[in-house]
């Protein structure tokens, strides 16, 4: 059965939205999954040590067969593909891809839990979310997204239309 799936993306070293537009196009190329929209890019502050670039994120909703797990296996796989590598947590990267929400489903698994971690604190994802999914878009967990997004500000972002792909 088909659903859709969320996926934040975000780079901040080797030209981040070079690396966010190759992510894309692989996305794009997934088995049994469709790359149905994207949202703007967005450049926000890092979350984790100061002592690195601002980041390029974005949000991309996918129509996908794929189950979770095998799904994320196929986002750690464009990671590497794309040099990803986990040096320290919350640290510079080429690549990072997240699966944010997938269809109406709770998971909490040792590799993945959805809703994303922490969500409602990161405007780095919220607001990109927020141009691509749905008005209404209640999360799996009860909350709505326009709840979140009203207590988290646009604080730390900016929205990089000119690097952002045509919707």
């Amino acid at each position: 059965m088909t659903e859709r799936a969320y996926i934040g993306l975000g780079s901040n070293l080797a030209s981040p939205a070079d690396q966010l537009d190759q992510a894309l196009r692989s996305l794009a190329t997934l088995p049994d999954t469709r790359l149905a929209d994207v949202s703007s890019f967005y450049a926000s502050d890092p979350l984790g040590p100061a002592d690195q670039p601002r980041y390029v994120n974005a949000v991309a909703a996918l129509d996908t067969d794929l189950p979770p797990i095998d799904l994320l296996d196929a986002l750690q796989a464009i990671e590497h593909a794309q040099g990803r590598v986990r040096e320290r947590r919350w640290g510079a990267r080429t690549l990072d891809l997240d699966i944010i929400l997938y269809g109406d489903r709770l998971i909490d698994e040792p590799r993945l839990r959805v809703p994303h971690y922490h969500l409602q604190a990161r405007a780095f994802v919220l607001y990109p979310l927020a141009d691509v999914a749905p008005v209404g878009l209640r999360l799996a967990d009860g909350r709505f997204l326009s709840d979140l997004l009203a207590q988290c500000p646009f604080e730390g972002l900016e929205r990089l239309e000119a690097l952002s792909p045509q919707r």
